[in-house]
């Protein structure tokens, strides 16, 4: 009995992986056929803007390609270690914070306002400010990582949190549950496919910051890398960079998006 079940869960990863795989490949398709595009209609120089058939020969046909690879390779090592310590910090004050506004709403009322201005704010004006407190380490980019995860991630968890539906929350008061068991029992996990979605929301959010943290404080990675290479003309190093880095978004995202099918797959829903 238990075999044809198997078989239809294994068909349907297979489905889903399939899927997912058609996904990536059509992004990358449109961002290519775009990239070309504009390059096209702007008429950019040949010698400023770089094509991915350039972006390739700097990187594998090149003399000096595998030095190119190592360069770009390692400073790229350095922004998704930079984008993890942002990615981190910024959602878990997401989620503390959604939850803690879920349940106290004067809380909300009254830091609601903060998380605002720093959205608001843009990071290039408040980064001389966490540089002087934080120094140029780890914790500045964690913190200027963590201000552009947290303000998106907080409002997409918060309504995940309150889409819970008020007669199973009722239910559970009925029978005696306080309002943290409703909570527990009820709105966490009604809001997991909002927190897959700010998951995915963050992933680029956290690049970001690391890029801007590297380019403004710490002066590694690809932020770093690329705004040094413009300054000495090395468009092609500046273009594979950007590649680079554009594809590693995409490929996190992906995976949070695999990651979301088999929670579904595996919680039946």
């Amino acid at each position: 009995m238990g075999l044809p079940g198997g078989r239809h869960l294994m068909g349907g990863a297979l489905h889903s992986a399939i899927r997912l795989l058609a996904g990536l490949a059509l992004s990358l398709a449109a961002a290519g056929v775009l990239w070309i595009g504009l390059l096209k209609v702007f008429d950019v120089s040949s010698y400023v803007g770089k094509g991915p058939g350039d972006v390739w020969s700097y990187l594998v046909l090149d003399s000096d390609a595998s030095g190119n690879r190592a360069l770009i390779m390692g400073q790229l090592g350095q922004t998704l270690l930079d984008a993890g310590l942002g990615f981190t910090a910024g959602m878990l004050a997401a989620v503390a914070g959604a939850c803690i506004f879920t349940l106290f709403r004067g809380v909300e009322q009254a830091l609601m306002p903060m998380a605002m201005l720093l959205r608001s704010v843009p990071l290039v004006a408040l980064a001389p400010m966490i540089i002087l407190i934080f120094g140029r380490q780890e914790a500045t980019v964690a913190a200027m990582g963590g201000i552009v995860v947290l303000f998106p991630a907080l409002v997409t968890i918060m309504l995940g949190l309150r889409s819970a539906s008020p007669a199973m929350l009722e239910v559970v008061q009925v029978y005696g549950g306080s309002r943290f068991d409703s909570f527990r029992k009820v709105a966490l996990p009604s809001s997991a496919p909002a927190f897959f979605t700010a998951l995915r929301v963050s992933i680029p959010g956290a690049l970001t910051g690391a890029l801007l943290a590297e380019w403004l404080a710490t002066g590694q990675g690809i932020g770093y890398g690329i705004v040094s290479a413009v300054s000495r003309a090395r468009y092609d190093q500046v273009w594979a960079g950007v590649v680079v880095v554009t594809l590693a978004s995409i490929l996190l995202y992906t995976l949070v998006s695999a990651l979301e099918t088999a929670v579904k797959r595996r919680s039946g829903t």
